[in-house]
Formats: C-alpha cells, sequence, structure tokens
C-alpha cells in the first residue's frame, strides 16, 4: 500500500497545484466580498493564452517559452476578470449570474479563436519535465513523496501560497481586504476605498484563475481543447472545504488531489481493480457534494461576501 501511494503521489500533487492557485484566486475574490464562480471560465482562458502564447514561441525559444506562456495567462486572466469586476462591483449585478456569463463566454470565445487559427480548436504544445530536487529528494518518506518527479510549477505555487499568507494576515491591505469581505460599511466609513480594494482581489483572482489553467496545460495535459475538465468548480468546493483560509484550502486541494489520482489510476493498480470504475470515477465529486452538505452549516464564508456594497449606503 505504502508503494502505491509513493507512486501515485507525483501525479496526485501536479493534479492539487491548479486547483490550489485557482482557491487562491477564489480566496482573494470571496475574501473582498465579491463570489467569483466563474473560476473555471477563467482557468479556460488561461489555457488558451499559455497555449497560443508558448505555440508562437516554442520553436525558437524552446522551454522558456513555457514561462512566457505563463505570463500570458496570467495577463489573461486577469484582464478577463475585469468583466466580472465590473458588473459584480461597479453595476451591482448579481455575482452568481456574472460568474456564470464569465463561464460560458470563455469557452466559446476561446475555442471559437483556437478554431480559427488551427481549423480544429486544439493547440498543442510540449510542457514541462519532471525533475528531482535536489539533496531534498533523499530525505526518507517525505523527499519520495514530495520531492521526486516534481514541475518547477509545483514550486511557484508554493511560494505564492506563502506570499498569499503573509499579505492576508500581516499587511495592511490584507486586513483592508478582509475587512471589506466582512463590513464594508465600516471599512468605507475609515476612509477604505472599498471599489479599489474589490477591484484589486477580483483581479488578482482572475490572474491565479489564468494561471491555474495554464499550469494544467504545461504539466499534465499538454493541450488547449476548450475545457479544464471542471477543475474551477472543484477550486470552488476547496474554497468552502478549506474554510476561506490558505492553509484549509491546501490541505482540501491535497485531498481532492488525491481522491481524483487514485479514480484515474484505479484500474491500472491491482489493489482498486476489484471496485467498479463508476464508483471510482465518480468518489470525487460524490466526496466534494458530501462536504459541501457535511460542512454547510459551519462553513463561516465572509459575511459580506455577494453582497453588492454603495459607497456612502449604511
Amino acid at each position: 500500500m505504502w508503494l502505491i501511494f509513493q507512486q501515485i503521489s507525483p501525479y496526485a500533487v501536479a493534479y492539487t497545484i491548479p486547483l490550489l492557485i485557482t482557491a487562491l484566486g477564489g480566496l482573494y475574490s470571496e475574501r473582498s466580498g465579491v463570489v467569483n464562480i466563474g473560476l473555471e471560465g477563467l482557468m479556460v482562458v488561461g489555457s488558451f493564452a499559455g497555449a497560443f502564447t508558448i505555440s508562437i514561441l516554442q520553436p525558437t525559444l524552446h522551454s522558456n517559452a513555457l514561462w512566457f506562456g505563463l505570463l500570458a495567462a496570467i495577463l489573461a486572466g486577469a484582464l478577463f476578470s475585469l468583466l466580472h469586476a465590473f458588473a459584480s462591483i461597479s453595476l451591482n449585478a448579481d455575482q452568481v449570474i456574472s460568474g456564470t456569463a464569465i463561464n460560458m463566454i470563455a469557452g466559446a470565445l476561446t475555442v471559437f479563436i483556437a478554431r480559427h487559427l488551427t481549423g480544429s480548436g486544439n493547440i498543442e504544445i510540449e510542457g514541462f519535465t519532471r525533475f528531482n530536487v535536489p539533496f531534498l529528494d533523499r530525505i526518507p518518506v517525505i523527499g519520495a513523496l514530495f520531492f521526486t518527479n516534481t514541475y518547477a510549477t509545483t514550486w511557484l505555487v508554493l511560494a505564492i501560497l506563502a506570499v498569499s499568507y503573509f499579505i492576508l494576515y500581516k499587511t495592511v491591505f490584507g486586513l483592508r481586504l478582509r475587512a471589506c469581505g466582512e463590513y464594508p460599511q465600516a471599512a468605507d466609513s475609515a476612509g477604505i476605498n472599498v471599489y479599489r480594494i474589490r477591484y484589486i482581489a477580483v483581479t488578482i483572482s482572475g490572474a491565479f484563475a489564468g494561471l491555474g489553467g495554464a499550469i494544467v496545460l504545461v504539466t499534465y495535459s499538454g493541450e488547449f481543447n476548450g475545457t479544464v475538465f471542471g477543475l474551477g468548480f472543484l477550486a470552488l468546493a476547496a474554497l468552502i472545504f478549506g474554510q476561506w483560509k490558505p492553509l484549509g484550502i491546501l490541505g482540501a486541494t491535497l485531498f481532492f488531489g488525491f481522491a481524483s489520482t487514485i479514480a484515474n489510476v484505479s484500474q491500472a493498480t491491482p489493489i482498486f481493480a476489484s471496485i467498479p470504475d463508476v464508483v471510482l470515477k465518480t468518489f470525487p465529486y460524490v466526496i466534494t457534494l458530501f462536504v459541501l452538505v457535511l460542512f454547510s452549516k459551519t462553513s463561516q464564508a465572509p459575511r459580506a461576501s455577494g453582497q453588492p456594497f454603495e459607497h456612502g449606503k449604511r
């Protein structure tokens, strides 16, 4: 059993990382008071922008093109998220409907553009190669689980997680962000520009979701085909499961990552071969629904999340 766990661990971590960065994006948005269920669409936008950029630059820049692709995905996600920010913050539109529109527009628009560029709607690229972290891969137990067959993007996202924790809980901006999500009227009376904070938070959310979509592309997917396999919605579930806290989200995404990986490799693993394939394939999603129901009454979302804000109104 331990050998099986050791073998699937690198793949589970690779699956976890785009979930983690996307859920962190949702964390920024919801902590500011804006619900962003458009994470799925923003991931698709990031995947498309990354694939298009890499496909153009890779013949000349080779592996360096991947980093430009990630940067393009961040910028595309941030810019596309401004549509949601404008509708939700400036126009006081229903945030759920706005997020749903983002999901619908993103998938249709990117596939339409990709078909005109390639004729098939798919864009294939060569992604990152795995590597072992020097010295750390020799640590007993932990080294084999987390420091072998890893991607560079894994460490990039973990660094972002650490920085995000510091920003949210140790900086003035983080305090103001959380205040806007808990009691925006009080923040407004203290002189904080709630509109600006929420715009920044939604933009960060889009940038992180775009990066998540590109990470799927440059690690285990290798192809843009108009979908990110529902990871944006799974990231939302991890955000709720993690109680809108960075470390909680890390634990939730790891859980979903391992559950999904076990489902994907079940038929090649003797210990799971006797379990019907449909059971294992649906297991991560059944667990997601179970977790959401279980924590529905105890979840403590930001109090003002999903509520429109008007300056000067009490």
